[in-house]
């Protein structure tokens, strides 16, 4: 059960944000075994003077077409799956919309499953 926020400068067309969330949705899927329909997202745009980075940090050269991803999930992927998860990220979101790999930003919080609630008052993953 991931809950993905996207940011990125304003201005990107609805067909250019959503081709990121299907991108972001059809890794998770590959990578993290989402099921099916398990998509919770949000996209900002933010202006200019909102939206700050490292423009050669590490030594990746990021434009202003940096996309920033970042995705809350239960802490039960291993290693080799996150791995995964960035490189179909940055392959998917390549292929479409057309961002560059060095312009995807990725930053993957893990919490306990009992840290969701998904409607009705319940914590639909605690398991006790």
């Amino acid at each position: 059960m991931p809950f993905v926020n996207i940011s990125l400068r304003a201005g990107q067309p609805p067909a250019y944000r959503q081709a990121i969330c299907e991108a972001v949705y059809q890794a998770m899927r590959e990578t993290f075994n989402v099921p099916e329909d398990d998509a919770f997202m949000t996209v900002t745009g933010h202006e200019a003077c909102d939206f700050r980075y490292g423009r050669s940090y590490l030594n990746v050269m990021r434009s202003d077409e940096l996309v920033f991803i970042q995705i809350t999930a239960n802490a039960t992927r291993s290693k080799e799956q996150k791995k995964a998860l960035y490189q179909s990220l940055a392959r998917r979101l390549g292929a479409s919309p057309g961002v560059r790999p060095e312009d995807v930003f990725v930053n993957l919080i893990e919490v306990a499953p009992e840290n969701w609630s998904l409607g009705h008052g319940l914590a639909q993953y605690a398991t006790t």
